[in-house]
């Protein structure tokens, strides 16, 4: 019973603690495959194999109620800690590879994430990407303004030469 009791507290702390969580079907994976995913995925998340009522516990303690009815067969979570985004293009990835992995569905940013919810995070490009493409449109942005503040002083300079060319003209 407190052995119960401690995973219950420790599955809660992840909840609480993880950027997102990934709620997955492993039936009929080896342990080799799972060993693989853990691999794959531990910069950014850690994959545990749970029992689905002290994680339903845990879930309600941290108030996350979506999972209730998707805890069901062979569980295992991914509890994000780092990029949510690559944890969920890796678990598409891998589940190309082993058809077994069903991706049942998430939690991110206080909301519950279906399983075409989950692929759409996939389809996301990475964090580093997403914040080149906004530096370059503040760059764009940047140059623009630049260029309408230079334009009237060009204007006025290119109005004073000729000014200047006709007075010499008629000079």
């Amino acid at each position: 019973m407190a052995n119960k009791e401690a995973t219950v507290a420790e599955l809660t702390e992840k909840f609480q603690s993880s950027t997102a969580v990934l709620l997955t079907e492993y039936r009929g994976l080896t342990v080799a495959q799972l060993k693989s995913l853990r691999v794959s995925i531990s910069e950014d998340a850690t994959y545990a194999v749970v029992k689905n009522t002290l994680t339903k516990i845990a879930a309600n303690n941290a108030g996350i109620t979506s999972f209730d009815e998707e805890l069901v067969g062979p569980s295992a979570i991914a509890f994000v800690h780092g990029d949510p985004v690559a944890v969920a293009k890796t678990l598409r990835t891998f589940t190309k590879a082993n058809p077994l992995l069903v991706v049942k569905g998430g939690y991110f940013d206080g909301n519950p994430l279906t399983a075409a919810e989950v692929g759409k995070l996939a389809d996301l490009e990475s964090r580093e990407v997403l914040l080149a493409k906004l530096a370059g449109a503040f760059k764009a942005s940047l140059f623009g303004a630049a260029y309408l503040f230079q334009a009237p002083l060009s204007k006025a300079v290119r109005t004073i030469d000729a000014l200047r060319e006709k007075q010499e003209s008629a000079n």
